[in-house]
């Protein structure tokens, strides 16, 4: 591997998981529980705070896709994996608790699991997997 290509990778890297810890971070400074998107289709509320990858990419500081290829392949890569193409925080009132947590913890059968509730700082590491592809796909991808 070319030392340019590794400087790169591991800067990418490192920028990348400030970022994902800023997204746990912030949103779990209220809200320590989030629902992942699977699609972006689907229907808005303003009860809803929506961080889709590439704008949860951008809004961080991570990466700014430069084109639509980037935000394409970006987006190809999660669906590839399997993972979310976003997240979703309910901003009214938390909804969930991690089991084991000081306030008795949730009976949520799909907590933690990638199909329901996702918890920051609780072991899951899906919305940092998610902005991670993301922008190892979006970054590697020219715009010519």
């Amino acid at each position: 591997m070319s030392v340019r290509r590794w400087g790169r990778r591991a800067v990418l890297s490192s920028v990348g998981a400030v970022g994902a810890l800023a997204l746990g971070v912030s949103a779990a400074s209220a809200h320590h529980c989030y629902i992942p998107m699977y699609s972006l289709d689907g229907p808005t509320s303003s009860n809803w705070l929506v961080f889709s990858a590439e704008a949860g990419a951008a809004d961080f500081g991570i990466f700014t896709a430069q084109c639509d290829a980037q935000v394409d392949a970006g987006y190809a890569a999660l669906r590839a994996e399997g993972l979310p193409v976003g997240i979703k925080i309910f901003e009214k009132m938390t909804i969930g608790n991690p089991k084991g947590d000081e306030t008795g913890g949730s009976s949520n059968p799909n907590g933690a699991n990638g199909k329901g509730l996702e918890y920051f700082g609780a072991g899951s590491t899906l919305a940092d997997e998610m902005l991670m592809t993301w922008v190892q796909a979006a970054s590697s991808t020219s715009c010519d």
